[in-house]
């Protein structure tokens, strides 16, 4: 089978309604018959709040006295938080959170911030307002960059290296946007690496079926928890170079590094440092949003990117693509406090360090944890995870429960996912919706959930696990 042949298979199984469907009703009778459990936990998606983790106080007190001012008089709520609110309620128009986004890309005020924590991240190089837009969510914020791409149709329509895994929804924006998806193996025996190799073999197949244009990079990785180094990156960006593409980094779990010897290395960051060269000639375009790590806000729905070395017809293209609409601005104000939190002089500094900590510690001892826990069960090997929030296990079903499957019509991944929710009440993603195909089967774990929880959610398949390899000897 050709990695074109292999592209369609994703895109008609993550398109399949079997799959979600079916979960989803499985989720209700889990939910409405009389089980062996109390509720059902959910950690299949990157949602920390619903698994339970707590959100960060300061981001809460400063959007609480936006949406009601009459709190910016409340002594109870910190002074910088108030003064932060009131800071940003004077750039919202009628200084209130209701009016429109003074901009289609979004408020000015908070563009410019998001480019001051860029040039902070990535030791001073330089970012401009210009080049930042800001949407609601990141799925939005690519999906306008796909749509732009977008042209041709069979050998001349445009083409996406995409890594196999990638993140669960990427496949089905492909096909909203029109492109082909072209996808390129991640090395799960190498802890998920990214290599050159490989790129150039998925290139190669692109002949005569599509015309490639870009290639999309998850760093760190989702939902493998890989993490590359500066090497990985270099490569990466000479090979868009010569082969002309555009870099497409997703870059939201860029907060949460917690491997030993890996380090948060932006590709903006690298592609400077390695000289004119590449600075001035790699298209690229980065993206990060409020579904990071530290903040977990995903519900409140607010990302940007930034791009470089776009053509201005393009950058301007992309800046006024929300129009007339634009992003709501609640979403901006988080976007702003993420991206400016306290500092040490301030008087939320300490809460704020000490919640980000004890988020941190918790993310990188379950990720540790629960590693081990899964590669101490018969059937499932896990690779770790040096950053990002999931684990992605390899299952090895046993050969009757793959059959059953495809009697059912179902992915083996989704029918041990159905089977989990049904009798234990847990909920994790199974592995096809990541671009995953036979024989290969795999479970997307979210690991940034309180301990307790983790310990419960780990219990649970641990029965679950036993008694399925007792069912099918």
């Amino acid at each position: 089978m050709s990695s074109l042949q292999e592209g369609d298979l994703i895109l008609r199984g993550t398109r399949a309604p079997s799959r979600l469907q079916a979960a989803r009703g499985t989720e209700k009778s889990a939910q409405g018959a009389e089980k062996p459990f109390q509720q059902v936990m959910d950690v299949s998606t990157g949602d920390p709040h619903r698994a339970g983790m707590k959100p960060v106080s300061f981001v809460r007190q400063v959007l609480a006295a936006c949406v009601y001012p009459k709190l910016l008089d409340e002594k109870s709520l910190p002074l910088d938080a108030r003064q932060r609110a009131n800071t940003l309620l004077g750039v919202c128009s009628g200084r209130s959170v209701g009016s429109y986004s003074a901009t289609a890309y979004g408020i000015p005020y908070v563009c410019k911030s998001v480019t001051e924590f860029i040039m902070r991240r990535d030791g001073g190089v330089s970012s401009n307002p210009e080049d930042i837009v800001i949407s609601s969510g990141s799925t939005k914020t690519l999906l306008m960059v796909l749509h732009l791409m977008a042209s041709g149709e069979g050998e001349t329509r445009t083409g996406v290296l995409t890594p196999m895994p990638c993140p669960h929804t990427l496949p089905t924006l492909l096909n909203m946007a029109g492109l082909t998806l072209v996808p390129y193996q991640l090395l799960e025996d190498q802890g998920w690496a990214v290599e050159l190799d490989e790129l150039h073999r998925a290139l190669r197949t692109t002949r005569g079926h599509c015309s490639p244009r870009a290639i999309y990079i998850s760093n760190p990785g989702n939902p493998t928890g890989h993490v590359q180094d500066r090497k990985s990156i270099e490569e990466v960006i000479r090979f868009a170079a010569t082969e002309g593409l555009v870099l497409l980094a997703d870059e939201v779990y860029q907060d949460s590094v917690y491997g030993q010897g890996k380090e948060s290395l932006s590709y903006k960051r690298v592609l400077f440092e390695m000289g004119k060269e590449y600075s001035k000639k790699v298209e690229l375009v980065s993206f990060h949003s409020l579904s990071s790590a530290c903040m977990g806000e995903c519900g409140l729905r607010g990302a940007y990117m930034e791009a470089v070395n776009l053509d201005p017809a393009v950058m301007k293209y992309l800046r006024d693509a929300q129009a007339p609409s634009s992003p709501p601005v609640l979403p901006q104000l988080a976007l702003e406090v993420m991206v400016n939190p306290p500092t040490p002089e301030d008087p939320s500094y300490k809460t704020y360090s000490q919640e980000i900590l004890h988020s941190m510690t918790t993310l990188s001892q379950n990720a540790q944890r629960a590693c081990e826990f899964l590669n101490d069960l018969s059937g499932i090997k896990c690779q770790p995870a040096r950053g990002g929030i999931f684990l992605f296990p390899r299952l090895h079903l046993p050969p009757q429960m793959v059959e059953e499957a495809k009697m059912l019509g179902v992915e083996a991944d989704v029918l041990y996912c159905q089977r989990l929710l049904e009798e234990e009440g847990v909920r994790l993603g199974a592995g096809c919706e990541n671009g995953q195909v036979d024989p290969n089967f795999h479970i997307r774990l979210c690991v940034l959930a309180p301990s307790d929880t983790l310990d419960e959610i780990l219990a649970r398949l641990h029965s679950f696990h036993l008694r399925l390899l007792e069912r099918f000897p």
